[in-house]
């Protein structure tokens, strides 16, 4: 068994925002796999797809060294996916901006920055790296 790394947790005394009600998280195996730490870059980000039993959703993991923070990707203003492909996203200087309207979120906390998002934030969801996998809390 390999080491275990240092854990990012979404904590909502960080200023992450905790809206789980809004995502699917019914019938999910909270330790589920998401993917190997190695798939995703550091300082950047991956779109993992998550099933469950009532709808699947996607999550956007971003990496900071041996860290990870999990938010739903989904834009607070539109609805729509932040990605402008599937899995590319638009991050710069940890700053994660909505590819349909700009909407600029910190990739820290998920806080809404500028844009069409004023007042609201991304969606975070609790994460763990443990042997060198990203988890589901």
């Amino acid at each position: 068994m390999g080491a275990s790394l240092r854990v990012a947790e979404s904590n909502p005394d960080d200023g992450a925002f905790f809206l789980p009600e809004q995502v699917p998280m019914a019938g999910i195996e909270t330790a589920g796999r998401l993917c190997r730490l190695e798939d995703i870059p550091d300082g950047g980000a991956a779109a993992v797809e998550v099933d469950s039993a009532s709808g699947g959703f996607s999550l956007i993991l971003l990496r900071d060294g041996e860290a990870v923070r999990a938010f739903h990707n989904e834009c607070p203003h539109a609805g729509r996916r932040l990605d402008w492909a599937p899995g590319k996203f638009l991050l710069k200087d940890r700053v994660l901006v909505c590819a349909a309207h700009g909407a600029a979120f910190d990739a820290g906390s998920g806080a809404c920055l500028g844009g069409p998002c004023r007042g609201q934030g991304l969606v975070a969801l609790p994460v763990r790296v443990e042997d060198g996998e990203v988890r589901l809390r």
